[in-house]
């Protein structure tokens, strides 16, 4: 739908905004225009039950009721993007994976978590990790089935879940093991090899990728799900990537980090490139006519069943 799209003179501010001298700035206010329309479309659906999971006033989640359950029902937990700087818990609002996971007899949970500057990347998987211990703990009070939990998340927050679904120590310090969550879907991530994407991610968001990651190699690669793709893992990834180079490559090398590792791994691409599609198959997951959506449904379909 056009109103869950970026404007074309947005669009092209963004195109401006990869010449060297305006990224920066130009970066920032396009990201800030863009919170803010996406604060606005978050008003037209119902509101999760608000859940705090640590003392931090991001360090909550919203928890959506399965509508259609027949006892227990499987859990969609979903991890918004934003560059690691910017997004919250109420970016799923409104969102027809929202109401689409409801209709299908899953409850549905969007995680809000610390932002860098004033938190680590590290802390971020931390609080993802955490919220979802949170879920497990309260299953029972919430009507999940905590034998069908899968993780969702979208560009950085596409990279978290990649992080937690692959790199055991998060889950562990969680007191949850991997197989805590029954899968992983992926939409359209970043920085699954930090170091290569910040090598061949393009100017508009190098200095986002150092802001979050920061210069350090190791580092760099301890925050890299794909060095982390030795098992264990999660039981099962979908990866799904727009027509974007450096998305594409990365989705890519992951998916064959985790095939080579043993894990059971999809990967597959859609139409759609730049900023334009990298955001449809966030917003638009989960409508009928977007191609993305039967190809979640059916992968649901098999782990849930």
């Amino acid at each position: 739908m056009r109103k869950h799209l970026l404007s074309g003179v947005m669009v092209a501010a963004l195109t401006f905004a990869t010449t060297a001298d305006a990224q920066g700035p130009l970066r920032k206010m396009m990201m800030k225009r863009w919170m803010e329309r996406q604060q606005q479309q978050q008003q037209s659906g119902p509101a999760g039950t608000d859940i705090a999971y640590g003392s931090d006033p991001l360090q909550h989640l919203d928890f959506w009721h399965a509508t259609k359950a027949n006892g227990a029902a499987p859990l969609v937990i979903f991890v918004h993007g934003g560059g690691w700087e910017a997004g919250d818990k109420d970016m799923a609002r409104g969102s027809a994976k929202v109401s689409h996971s409801l209709e299908r007899g899953y409850a549905f949970a969007s995680i809000g978590y610390r932002l860098v500057p004033s938190a680590t990347v590290e802390q971020q998987a931390q609080d993802v990790a955490d919220a979802i211990a949170v879920l497990v703990r309260q299953a029972a009070t919430l009507g999940i089935d905590t034998r069908r939990i899968v993780l969702m998340g979208h560009s950085a927050g596409a990279h978290l879940a990649a992080l937690v679904g692959t790199d055991p120590r998060y889950l562990d310090n969680a007191h949850l093991r991997a197989d805590a969550l029954k899968g992983v879907i992926l939409l359209d991530g970043a920085a699954y090899d930090v170091p290569r994407q910040i090598a061949e991610g393009g100017t508009f968001m190098h200095d986002r990728y150092l802001e979050a990651f920061g210069s350090d190699p190791a580092r760099q690669r301890a925050l890299s799900p794909t060095f982390h793709a030795a098992a264990p893992n999660a039981p099962s990834f979908l990866i799904l990537h727009v027509a974007r180079k450096d998305g594409t490559a990365q989705s890519q090398q992951l998916g064959e980090a985790l095939r080579k590792a043993g894990t059971p791994v999809e990967v597959q691409g859609f139409a759609g490139s730049g900023l334009k599609g990298h955001m449809a198959i966030n917003r638009q997951l989960g409508e009928n006519a977007y191609p993305a959506t039967p190809v979640v449904d059916a992968y649901l379909d098999r782990l849930f069943a």
